[in-house]
């Protein structure tokens, strides 16, 4: 497969009807499995009507332009709110928009036809699709009696309109092999993974939810509430499927995420990271992130390749400091996403696609900080065999800042400023013994001051 689709090429796919079930070429610049960035392609409450399909695949070609290598998109099946749900109550596994129940035959998102349309030119453009995966639990089924609880539950799924993964109070907790499981959510009836009945119609089966998924050409996947059932869950889910797979472990303790990547095989989203980058950035905190970073208090710290980076996703966006949350997690260890509302409405698009750059032209290699205090961070990517690594400075103050630091992994080199944030082209030249005096911008979202630079070997690209 070559490495680059033409534009050509690209616009020629999108005009054809036909359908395509797997990558045509590889994305523009790092693919997923490499660590490339992901954009989170939808939030909380998008529109309704059908019509959200469809608004992801317009966007389809700039985010390729981007080097957007994965969109993960919200679940795609029937809810028991119908037209009105975001897909995290699930009712009907098989239906994604094409069976009339709950009040609606398309979801709130649009039409089967519509997906598998926009998953097709996703992948013309190299882009893999990654699905949001909600098995904890269902929701909007029939009430029925239950020995179990000795009372009616809403437990009934033998009317689902697909026909597929009917279910009763056996398939949930409690039931006749065990009470309960690591965990429930808000309520709602509690898929018990350990029955046999639900494996095969959930993943353990070429007619199960995952097979289906696959059939429509998901290529990975995001595990919604995690902590709700084993890690064996996912592990046998990738055993059978494969695939880049993330977790959604929301917690701070770092030995539970790991521990829970390590027995599933996944990745985690690094919420340890998210909040000190909150303590960090809008509180001018910076040594509490770097004593987390340098104590093990963040994923990325202990184990980078198990690291999901964010700064805001469809349920928290505590972070207002945006533009040095972005310049650190996509400079720094660990595969980042991008917010939709972040990237298409709020920041500066083109700061984002710069930084989109440097991650996977430049961000490679182990870490080293080299200067910190309350406002001040700056960093060393010390490269590896296809990124030369970089410098970072991060400055949160009112006013520009200089120092001299050392960075002897670049001594006597021209290095080049790669954001364009300190204004025009700036070189400089590191001395022979290692030392260089850099500059940030200061802090001014609102008068074009973004409070970072990126630094790297001149003529990189």
């Amino acid at each position: 497969m070559k490495k680059f689709v033409t534009l050509l090429t690209v616009l020629l796919f999108v005009v054809s009807t036909a359908a395509v079930s797997q990558p045509t070429s590889a994305t523009k610049y790092l693919e997923l499995e490499e660590g490339g960035v992901i954009m989170q392609a939808f939030y909380w409450d998008v529109p309704g009507g059908g019509i959200w399909w469809d608004t992801i695949r317009s966007k389809i070609p700039e985010w390729y332009q981007a080097g957007i290598s994965a969109i993960w998109i919200p679940p795609a099946s029937k809810g028991a709110s119908g037209g009105y749900s975001m897909g995290y109550d699930p009712y009907d596994f098989f239906d994604l928009g094409e069976y009339y129940q709950k009040g609606t035959v398309e979801t709130r998102f649009g039409s089967k036809a519509e997906l598998v349309r926009m998953i097709n030119t996703a992948h013309a453009y190299g882009i893999k699709v990654i699905a949001d995966i909600v098995i904890n639990h269902r929701a909007g089924g029939d009430l029925e009696w239950n020995p179990f609880t000795n009372s009616y539950t809403w437990t009934d799924f033998s009317k689902v309109a697909s026909g597929k993964y009917t279910a009763n109070y056996l398939d949930f907790h409690p039931n006749e092999v065990k009470c309960c499981d690591e965990g429930t959510f808000g309520g709602y009836p509690d898929i018990a993974h350990e029955k046999s009945w639900d494996q095969h119609w959930l993943w353990a089966s070429d007619e199960s939810y995952a097979a289906y998924l696959r059939s429509i050409g998901v290529d990975a996947w995001r595990f919604d509430y995690v902590k709700g059932y084993g890690a064996w869950v996912v592990k046998d889910w990738l055993n059978w499927w494969g695939g880049w797979a993330v977790g959604e472990y929301w917690d701070t303790n770092v030995d539970a995420l790991l521990n829970w990547a390590y027995s599933s095989g996944a990745k985690v989203f690094d919420f340890p990271l998210y909040y000190k980058m909150d303590e960090a950035f809008d509180n001018t905190n910076i040594p509490a992130l770097v004593d987390a970073l340098q104590n093990g208090g963040t994923v990325v710290s202990r184990d980078p390749f198990k690291a999901v980076t964010f700064v805001a996703n469809h349920d928290t966006d505590i972070i207002w400091n945006k533009y040095p949350a972005y310049a650190f997690i996509l400079t720094y260890e660990g595969q980042p996403v991008i917010f939709y509302r972040d990237y298409e409405e709020w920041l500066n698009k083109d700061k984002l696609n710069n930084l989109i750059w440097i991650h996977d032209h430049l961000a490679g290699g182990s870490t080293s900080i080299v200067y910190y205090d309350s406002d001040e961070l700056i960093f060393v990517r010390n490269g590896d065999s296809k990124r030369p690594g970089l410098i970072t400075y991060i400055n949160l103050g009112s006013s520009r800042l200089g120092r001299w630091v050392y960075v002897p992994k670049f001594a006597g080199s021209c290095i080049h400023e790669y954001t364009g944030n300190l204004g025009g082209w700036v070189d400089k030249y590191v001395d022979s013994s290692g030392w260089v005096y850099l500059e940030a911008p200061a802090y001014d979202p609102a008068n074009g001051q973004y409070g970072y630079s990126v630094w790297s070997y001149c003529g990189v690209g």
